[in-house]
């Protein structure tokens, strides 16, 4: 995990797409993003369907993720043992540090009731402090299997 401060509201937004398109697509979160304050990008391993989007996903992504985003859930946090975490999620991205001993713990983030994944980085409080997100474009490369979703936030 990087120790780069990435804007909270694009961050939060990030987690609230990477949630939906694990729902829309079963593909998995982000495996990589760059999250700046005006323009940010996700990377989604999208072998599984391999392709890009269609301008109709793209539009019901769009809609499914301003809707929560609409809902003004609260973001929280809480602490939860290592090995409970690793039943629940996929860990594989984790630093080795991450399960050093064997009282580790693991800060899971939780966008309401819709999102949950493990997180060390800093969030809004309520998604009402989002914005709207708007996805600017996607693109899939057909070498990697890496879908691009290049979103921005509208105030």
């Amino acid at each position: 995990m990087s120790e780069k401060i990435y804007p909270p509201e694009m961050h939060t937004a990030e987690h609230i797409l990477g949630g939906t398109m694990v729902r829309m697509f079963g593909c998995g979160r982000a495996v990589t993003t760059h999250l700046e304050k005006k323009k940010s990008k996700a990377d989604f391993d999208f072998r599984n369907i391999g392709r890009n989007l269609t301008p109709e996903e793209t539009d019901d992504l769009t809609r499914i993720v301003n809707d929560q985003i609409g809902r003004h859930q609260a973001v929280t946090a809480r602490m939860v043992p290592y090995a409970a975490a690793a039943q629940e999620f996929d860990l594989s991205r984790l630093p080795e540090t991450a399960a050093a001993g064997p009282d580790a713990m693991l800060r899971i983030v939780c966008v309401g009731d819709y999102d949950r994944c493990p997180c060390i980085g800093e969030h809004v409080s309520n998604t009402s402090e989002i914005g709207r997100l708007r996805i600017v474009s996607t693109d899939y490369d057909e070498q990697t299997g890496i879908l691009r979703i290049r979103f921005k936030l509208d105030r």
